[in-house]
Parts: structure tokens; C-alpha cells; sequence
């Protein structure tokens, strides 16, 4: 079995999957673009590399990967009070950083409410890239793998936890301050692997309604073609201060719900309609 799972969103165990086509494609079908993770060295050639086996697991190392038929934001959809046109935004900046995703709810080309969504995947060690042309070599697609590439890759657990709880816990701030809550997306092998290293015992299962930070958990489930599908696996909550227990830091970033929402309102015309898509 390959070590790469799914490429360009497709299983590698697919029966007659046309991969010369798959790969000269560079389609990636949960953002319906291309696959924007290019090499340095090519920047015209697309990696496609969404989920790879490691230690006998399916884990995502594309955040885009997460976003399969936009069932994480529609399972946000009881975060908003008020309820109407839906829209997907997309890299929004606020103190702290940029958020993935807003899901959006507007009403005569006016914001009414609105909550934010950060997806994470796993950060890898090494490159995938040698594991990914070996597959292709085993399809026929490349004649042989340059030597030059080859390596191993590994999974940067440690990283990955602590750099996304400290900046989730410096956008949890501002979200806090005006009243909206903040989902984190994240698979279930990694809230385990944070299970062990952070104290989330203080968290609500199932979040309480004035919870302003919420982590939703997915699993990878094989269907009847080898494709793979999110589950939602569980949902939990708490608030800044939660949070900041689990990091034992304190930090304020604080912005008005003006400008976010001027800000939401800028993008809404080239914004995604959630029942569109």
C-alpha cells in the first residue's frame, strides 16, 4: 500500500482511477480549483497530497482536505442566532492573524451574524514528495524517481498542537469580545495526541451555549469505492480562559464587531453561497 492515501482528493486504492489524468489535472475537488500546495522548485506543478498513512492511520496533512462538501460548516450552522443567506468567507484578517473561514448569515446585503471556522491539518516532517512519485511510478505515470528525492517524511505532532492552540487562543480574544464564537476543525488523531499533551478535562462535551470556543473532531471513514469521508466525531467547548489554561498564557487582542463586519461585508460579493456549493 502506498504511503500516500489520497492524492489530488482521490483514494490510491481506487479500481480504475485514470491517474495520468488525475495528476495533469491538479484539480482539487473540495476547494474545485487547483491544488494551491506547489513545490518551490516547480511552482507550476501541483503536490496533491491530502492524506497519507502513518503508523497504520489515515491523517490529513491538507487543511483544504477537511473541507470535503462543506459538511464542517454546515455543522456550524447552530452557531447562528440569526439565520438567513449563508455565505462562506474565506481568510479574513483580525488581530492575530487570519481566520480560515467565516460562515456567514446576511440579510438584504446586510452581515447579521456571523461565526469563524480555522481548519488544521497535520504538519509533516521531511517531504511526501518522494512517497508521491513513487506512487505515480507504480501507475505507469513517471519512469522512474529521482534519487535525489528520496527520504523519509514524518508527522510533527508537537508543532502543530502548540502553534494552532496559541493562535486559536489569541483570535479567541476578539472573538470573545464581541459576542461570536470561534470552531476549530481538526481530525481526531490529533485532538488525541493533544489529549495527551493539554488538560482538556475542563472542556464542556457537548459545548454549553455560552461557549465561545468550540473544537469539532472528524474520522475518516472508508466508503464502498476505498473513498474516504468525514464523520463528525465530537464536539467540545469552553471559553478564552479555558483555553488559557491549557497553554498558560495571557494575551489581549481586541477589535470591535464593526470592523469585522466591514470587513465580512467587502468580501460578500464574491463570497460562496453555502446552498450552492
Amino acid at each position: 500500500m502506498s504511503k500516500i492515501i489520497e492524492l489530488f482528493g482521490y483514494s490510491t486504492e481506487l479500481k480504475n482511477a485514470n491517474w495520468s489524468d488525475i495528476s495533469s489535472k491538479q484539480h482539487c475537488p473540495f476547494l474545485k480549483k487547483k491544488c494551491y500546495k506547489v513545490r518551490k522548485s516547480e511552482p507550476e506543478v501541483s503536490i496533491g497530497s491530502c492524506t497519507v498513512l502513518y503508523k497504520g492511520n489515515p491523517l490529513i496533512i491538507c487543511p483544504a482536505r477537511l473541507v470535503q462538501d462543506n459538511q464542517v460548516f454546515r455543522d456550524c450552522l447552530g452557531l447562528l442566532d440569526n439565520r438567513g443567506d449563508l455565505r462562506i468567507i474565506s481568510e479574513v484578517g483580525i488581530p492575530g492573524g487570519k481566520v480560515d473561514y467565516f460562515l456567514v448569515s446576511v440579510q438584504n446585503d446586510v452581515v447579521v451574524d456571523f461565526a469563524g471556522i480555522e481548519v488544521q491539518a497535520i504538519d509533516t516532517t521531511g517531504s511526501v514528495w518522494p512517497e508521491r512519485q513513487k506512487f505515480l511510478q507504480r501507475q505507469g505515470i513517471i519512469s522512474a524517481v529521482d534519487r535525489a528525492y528520496e527520504g523519509n517524511f514524518g508527522i510533527n505532532w508537537k508543532m502543530t498542537t502548540k502553534t494552532t492552540l496559541f493562535q486559536i487562543h489569541h483570535k479567541l480574544l476578539t472573538f470573545e469580545h464581541i459576542n461570536k464564537r470561534l470552531v476549530l476543525v481538526i481530525q481526531d488523531k490529533l485532538f488525541d495526541y493533544m489529549s495527551e499533551q493539554f488538560n482538556f478535562d475542563h472542556f464542556h462535551t457537548p459545548p454549553e451555549d455560552n461557549d465561545s470556543f468550540r473544537i469539532h473532531t472528524y474520522r475518516m471513514e472508508t466508503g464502498t469505492q476505498q473513498e474516504f469521508r468525514l464523520a463528525l466525531q465530537s464536539r467540545l467547548g469552553t471559553d478564552a480562559i479555558g483555553v488559557a489554561q491549557c497553554l498558560g498564557l495571557r494575551a489581549d487582542a481586541r477589535i470591535e464587531l464593526s470592523t469585522i463586519t466591514q470587513a465580512l461585508t467587502a468580501r460578500l460579493p464574491a463570497a460562496l453561497r453555502l446552498d450552492d456549493c
